[in-house]
């Protein structure tokens, strides 16, 4: 199966520098540890409300996040933001985040949390390497700030 075209456009002398997606395995990852963590949660509560079904509960729990991965498993896995030499492209192609505007990149698990000066938030999910995407984008807000400085 190959890619489908990007939604995006680039801008007449925008340069592509990177596309980001979601890793399969940080999605499937990410999930583990909301089920395990929502398992605590409604056990600890079943348990403190001195439900004898604590265990049903938490049975509950993790097939809830189990089945909400699954349906959402190609949705998110097909999410595509482009990083350029002027701004970051959110995944519908007709938002973007100028780089600029950037007020902060910073890692947030497995995900990268975008704020601009705006107060606006964006999240790029599931990535692999949240740490290098962050370093990735702050460089070309780095370069772009000199160019136009």
């Amino acid at each position: 199966m190959t890619d489908p075209a990007p939604r995006y456009i680039l801008e007449p002398g925008e340069k592509l520098l990177a596309e980001l997606r979601p890793d399969k395995g940080r999605y499937w990852r990410d999930h583990g540890i909301m089920a395990v963590a929502l398992m605590a949660v409604a056990g600890g509560v079943l348990w403190a409300i001195d439900s004898p079904y604590p265990a049903i509960g938490s049975l509950g729990a993790i097939l809830a996040v189990a089945v909400r991965a699954a349906y959402l498993a190609s949705e998110t896995l097909g999410l595509v933001w482009a990083l350029t030499d002027r701004r970051v492209i959110l995944p519908d192609g007709q938002r973007s985040v100028m780089l600029l505007e950037l007020d902060t990149a910073r890692p947030l698990l497995g995900d990268v949390q975008l704020i601009t000066k705006s107060g606006d938030k964006h999240l790029l999910k599931h990535l692999a390497q949240p740490r290098a995407v962050v370093a990735q984008i702050l460089e070309a807000r780095e370069r772009r700030s000199k160019r136009r400085g």
